[in-house]
């Protein structure tokens, strides 16, 4: 059976459980005992927890189901019990700002300072890996630093490069504990000068080639070539410079987002039309707005026509931002510092392992949305993404309760910037292309010209503001487009997945089950404050 909650009927469909059930009661031994002392002095204990006879189950709180319109990425269930008290607020959907933390200090409140430093270096490693994710010293994190990697100084104390050493006929930095050595140099607050000769300079973390860079104003990115990649014919990262250091979203610009993007569209359209046989004539420079569009404009109108050999081909963009790293030994978010992004484009087919001449589709994600607008056509004869944006403009709140009940948190004439109905993360907010072009709704970035694509960009942008401006710190973003040269109503979709310290993912979202304690209309209502 195809399930999704849009219908037909441009409406969200919700459901609710409100349980009454008997439990038969199996248990043989109680083990009574006291649990403590009430305030009064009154004796706790906890015979509540052994019931003579069968438990039974009165109207327990409703618990609302809401399967994703996109059947593949699960089903939401909301606690009612959680929601109600941030609906009645909603702004305590958010989290605490991260505390000033200096080890250092302290210790030298009660000792000497050489005494506190070299107690701070001899701590047992998993506290040093706390101290170098949580300090807010640069002091602090300046000894972590020179105590886990070998740096060359200036004659003034300034450390000016890496010590290196040949190890298995390569040049490697000597780095004494590598997760430390991250961890600290992904700390925004280390001083920039130590971030720089750590992990920002070209060439300090590898061999990776840079083919293509952006400059304007203050502004500076370069895009590295990750070719030998986990994903087949690598992958392309845009990274700040060491000229150009971000490392939170309250540091990003509409100029940085503009270069970060502008280096995604660039490459993937000069990466297909090459593969097309259009073999753009630039070198040495980053195309022109103008010759973007130009080239762009080149693609659509081969992909289009009858005859094209490639129009099957899809596009991967992402963004993990925020790094962290616990006590225990688990990286916690991202492999790299700084804020970056990643792209490649995906053939559409992988040749059989076994050999011979069989092939199958190369995965895509895009894909997944695409089985289902077809399914949902086979289904119902209607338009999903077409019911889909009827159900968000006459969205009612999941609880039937008054107030405030659009998922709406910005939008212009091109893109939506929303709230789920059916969060896949405690605070996943979403994009979705609006705008239409000559054959349909813009499904990729190929059919987006440039008004489109600065629209996607500005979203983008604010969208990661919102989630920050919340108290996240580690925010997985991923783009579900359209393969080329397809005309099936898909419109492209991005989705912002942040991570919280209560839901980092255990058996419930293994099994696509996911837990909320937010009505998400209340969730989008904390969003729009963040803009005002």
């Amino acid at each position: 059976m195809f399930w999704t909650s849009i219908s037909p009927q441009g409406r969200f469909r919700v459901g609710v459980h409100t349980p009454t059930y008997q439990v038969s009661n199996l248990r043989r031994r109680d083990h009574l005992c006291t649990l403590g002392l009430h305030e009064d002095d009154v004796v706790v204990d906890n015979q509540r927890n052994f019931p003579l006879g069968d438990v039974v189950v009165d109207n327990a709180r409703p618990v609302y189901e809401i399967c994703n319109p996109l059947p593949f990425r699960g089903c939401t269930f909301i606690n009612s019990g959680w929601a109600d008290d941030r609906a009645s607020d909603p702004g305590l959907i958010a989290l605490a700002p991260r505390p000033q933390l200096s080890l250092l200090k302290l210790l030298g409140d009660h000792c000497a300072p050489d005494s506190a430093r070299k107690i701070l270096l001899q701590l047992p490693l998993p506290l040093r890996y706390e101290l170098a994710a949580t300090s807010t010293d640069p002091e602090e994190l300046t000894l972590l630093a020179e105590s886990c990697c070998s740096l060359v100084f200036a004659a003034r104390g300034i450390p000016v490069g890496l010590r290196y050493e040949q190890r298995n006929g390569r040049r490697r930095p000597i780095i004494k504990d590598l997760e430390l050595f991250e961890t600290i140099a992904n700390n925004p607050y280390l001083p920039d000068v130590y971030k720089e000769v750590m992990v920002l300079r070209p060439g300090v973390q590898g061999s990776s080639e840079i083919v293509g860079d952006y400059h304007a104003n203050t502004t500076e990115i370069f895009e590295y070539l990750r070719s030998n990649s986990y994903i087949p014919y690598g992958h392309y990262a845009a990274n700040f410079a060491h000229t150009c250091i971000r490392y939170q979203i309250a540091e990003l610009s509409p100029v940085d987002m503009e270069g970060l993007r502008h280096l995604y569209y660039q490459r993937m359209y000069v990466s297909v039309a090459e593969q097309l046989g259009l073999q753009p004539s630039v070198r040495r420079r980053t195309l022109t707005k103008d010759e973007l569009e130009n080239l762009r404009q080149q693609i659509a109108a081969v992909c289009t026509s009858k005859d094209s050999q490639h129009a099957s081909l899809a596009t991967l963009w992402g963004w993990n931002f925020g790094y962290d790293f616990s006590g225990t030994g688990y990286r916690l978010h991202a492999s790299h510092q700084m804020i970056h992004q990643q792209y490649a484009v995906v053939p559409q087919w992988v040749a059989d392992a076994d050999g011979g001449e069989r092939q199958f589709p190369a995965y895509s994600s895009g894909d997944q949305v695409a089985e289902v607008v077809d399914r949902y056509r086979k289904e119902y004869q209607s338009d999903f993404f077409g019911d889909y944006l009827r159900a968000l403009a006459d969205n009612t709140r999941t609880d039937n309760a008054s107030g405030e009940s659009s998922l709406v948190i910005w939008q212009d004439g091109n893109v939506l910037l929303f709230v789920p109905k059916a969060q896949v993360s405690q605070w996943e907010i979403q994009l979705m292309v609006i705008a239409d072009n000559d054959i349909g709704p813009v499904g990729n970035v190929f059919e987006a010209n440039e008004a489109v694509r600065s629209s996607i960009d500005t979203a983008i942008l604010k969208a990661q503001q919102v989630l920050a401006g919340l108290g996240a710190t580690l925010v997985t973003s991923i783009e579900y487009s359209k393969r080329l040269g397809t005309d099936n109503g898909q419109r492209l979709l991005c989705a912002f997945l942040p991570k919280l310290p209560w839901s980092m993912g255990a058996f419930s979202e293994a099994q696509g089950r996911y837990i909320l304690g937010h009505y998400p209309e209340d969730f989008a209502i904390a969003c729009r404050r963040q803009l005002l």
